[in-house]
């Protein structure tokens, strides 16, 4: 693996891509198949950046009621009424197998004017008008005042948002990793296309391994 993309664990932070109740929840209004299962998998990620001190951010999905900021293939749907990750809403709301413990409420009107919320000690939320976590978002500057250089992708429906938000991760030279076993929606030919673009694939229990060994690393012998 070349230098330039090879994944930096001691510079790392992890993602997660609209794992909110209405995508997750099985019979939710806008239920992703497939996400509800990977709910475990994100859970023993999370469990394990949070020992490590490792940053954590939750990318998610608004849309307004009356559906004025919805994609315009969604829009039409919100318009006539479908109630979608609306603001105040449970369904908008992050899954509870990811959310730390003693989470901060979400606030969603700073949430839509583009505040980062701090939901947890070295955890935020984001929210993202698009498909991608950096399209008109202060990510980018964000991770780059705190030296995060590798980003680790996990979350809902591969094909569309975090698909995305990785080629916007690599267009503005960020190292990532996917964990396959840890996203919904993930297929053969789109993992291969996303190692052309230097991505790297990981499964969970890679990840947890190397993470693991990464903060053994930093504390050294004595754990100080």
């Amino acid at each position: 693996m070349s230098r330039y993309v090879q994944p930096n664990l001691a510079a790392c932070a992890l993602l997660t891509i609209d794992t909110q109740n209405d995508f997750s929840l099985p019979g939710a209004p806008a239920e992703i198949p497939g996400t509800n299962e990977v709910l475990p998998v994100m859970s023993r990620i999370l469990e394990q950046c949070r020992t490590s001190g490792i940053p954590v951010i939750h990318v998610i999905r608004i849309y307004e009621r009356d559906g004025s900021n919805a994609d315009l293939c969604r829009k039409e749907m919100i318009e006539a009424g479908a109630a979608v990750a609306a603001p105040g809403s449970r369904g908008a709301d992050l899954a509870d197998a990811i959310k730390p413990a003693q989470a901060e409420e979400l606030r969603f009107e700073a949430l839509l004017g583009g505040e980062i919320q701090a939901i947890g000690e070295r955890e935020w939320v984001l929210y993202k008008p698009r498909w991608g976590a950096f399209y008109n978002t202060k990510l980018e500057d964000f991770l780059k005042e705190r030296g995060i250089d590798t980003l680790i992708f996990t979350g809902c429906n591969f094909p569309n948002c975090p698909r995305t938000s990785m080629y916007e991760a690599s267009e503005r030279d960020f190292k990532a990793i996917m964990v396959e076993d840890a996203i919904s929606g993930v297929y053969e030919k789109g993992k291969e296309e996303i190692r052309h673009i230097g991505i790297s694939i990981y499964d969970s229990a890679s990840l947890i391994r190397d993470l693991g060994q990464a903060l053994a690393q930093k504390c050294g012998p004595s754990g100080i």
